[in-house]
């Protein structure tokens, strides 16, 4: 009887463990599956976050980027894939798996160059020279240090850091021979085998700056701070007693006792934080060049024909912050259509109001002020408008650019520009275009300075 009664124990226990199972198995059927969500954020080549990038999950669906580059997706069950997608654009990761709640999931971007943007690098690479100089035209035998900054600034974009390296290491090795030698600075232009010729241009430094600063942001390498240190303190040495800095010095190591608005608002960008020095500056441009009625900083004072400089206009408003977008509007007084040598007809900006010709680099300007004013159609409009002057290199395969001006006149005020301005590509041109397309502003970096709501006389 013992035993009969264990088993029937036994069965009961095993009744009752089956009945558990499936109220277990019924109460499965009726419980919704468990939702979570998942977020992070997609960045470029430059740790900026990237707005306008799909999230696409389950398939079809998609969530965008805000203006920060951050995304969220919630309402997700089970196992999900995410892929980023953007035109010209690769990922790493190309996807990423979930099934449960994560955050802060990273997605890299890198741009893939377009068949024009190639060939403009491919130009650029071909310009290069064993001394790591870039030629500023064709055929010029002539390396500009404004020109030089610009490119090595379009290597890092493309991620080819030592390229610009080559670039840099070329003035490091001159400090005591150029920088530091004499009334001090870079010369602003010198032969393609390096030799300077001494005009020594405050605003040619204040870029070679700028883009050194660009350098260390992006690689993190500090091989130039003393490069850097020695340009600043350069550049600090010719501010005057109004705030302003002169404009260099002459091949003759005459200080050159006028000032340039270009070079002096560089300088501001160029030179880290926001300093008396800043203040002082800012004082100076209030006090002398600012165009209250007009709103816009003028270029050359008391001369009525050439009072307005274009490139003041476009780099003023990717310099300041909260400058007034009307700076950009405003500028249609440069507008004009010119006919280039290859026959196209090209709308865009001259260098002054005389609109004798059109000036690719200084469109390029404004189609990155527009990129950053939001002013997508101006931007796009401009652009095909360069792309029609966009000529090719006879010496290099898949390697082109942009004249330096569509027709032979003249530059910013009478001076007639040069031989094979308007026939030969030319380096600046390029650049600008690169950087619009790239939506990578020079400027940024020294932009948010957090200048006192009082100083920024723009807004007055």
């Amino acid at each position: 009887m013992k035993e009969i009664k264990t088993l029937s124990l036994s069965l009961m226990k095993l009744l009752l463990v089956l009945l558990l199972l499936a109220c277990n198995k019924d109460k499965d059927k009726n419980t919704p599956a468990l939702m979570y969500s998942v977020s992070g954020s997609v960045i470029d080549e430059f740790g900026r976050g990237m707005q306008g990038v799909k999230i696409y999950y389950s398939s079809s669906l998609y969530a965008l980027t805000d203006s920060l580059g951050n995304w969220e997706i919630g309402d997700l069950s089970g196992e999900n894939s995410l892929a980023p997608a953007a035109e010209q654009y690769s990922f790493e990761p190309i996807s990423y798996q979930v099934s449960a709640v994560e955050q802060n999931i990273v997605f890299s971007a890198e741009r893939v160059p377009s068949n024009t943007e190639a060939k403009i690098f491919n130009w650029m690479r071909a310009q290069q020279l064993p001394n790591g100089l870039l030629e500023s035209a064709e055929y010029s035998n002539v390396a500009s240090t404004y020109d030089n900054a610009l490119a090595a600034m379009c290597f890092l974009m493309i991620g080819e850091p030592e390229r610009a390296e080559r670039i840099f290491d070329f003035f490091d090795a001159r400090i005591f021979s150029e920088l530091k030698s004499g009334p001090g600075g870079f010369s602003q232009l010198r032969s393609n085998t390096g030799v300077p010729n001494n005009h020594r241009w405050m605003g040619d430094n204040a870029w070679l700056l700028i883009a050194l600063n660009n350098y260390k942001a992006i690689t993190g390498n500090t091989t130039y701070d003393y490069l850097s240190t020695e340009i600043a303190y350069w550049l600090f040495s010719l501010q005057d007693t109004d705030g302003g800095l002169f404009a260099g010095y002459d091949r003759f190591n005459n200080l050159m006792n006028y000032k340039v608005t270009e070079g002096n608002i560089d300088a501001f960008n160029a030179l880290q934080g926001y300093t008396p020095f800043h203040a002082d500056l800012l004082n100076f441009l209030e006090q002398d060049r600012w165009d209250a009625a007009d709103r816009n900083l003028t270029a050359w004072p008391g001369n009525a024909r050439h009072l307005f400089a274009l490139d003041v206009f476009p780099w003023s408003y990717l310099i300041f912050e909260d400058y007034p977008v009307s700076a950009l509007t405003s500028a249609d007084r440069f507008l004009c259509t010119h006919t280039a040598v290859n026959g196209a007809q090209m709308m865009g900006y001259c260098f002054d109001e005389d609109k004798d010709v059109v000036w690719p680099e200084g469109t390029g300007q404004m189609t990155l002020a527009f990129h950053f004013a939001g002013m997508m159609t101006e931007k796009d409009f401009y652009l095909n408008e360069m792309e029609k002057v966009l000529f090719q290199n006879s010496d290099h395969a898949d390697a082109a650019g942009f004249p330096y001006a569509t027709n032979k006149a003249t530059a910013y005020g009478t001076d007639p520009l040069w031989n094979g301005s308007d026939t030969e590509i030319a380096l600046s041109g390029g650049a600008w275009y690169l950087f619009t397309q790239f939506g990578f502003s020079p400027f940024a970096l020294g932009r948010n300075k957090n200048i006192p709501l009082a100083d920024k006389f723009w807004l007055q």
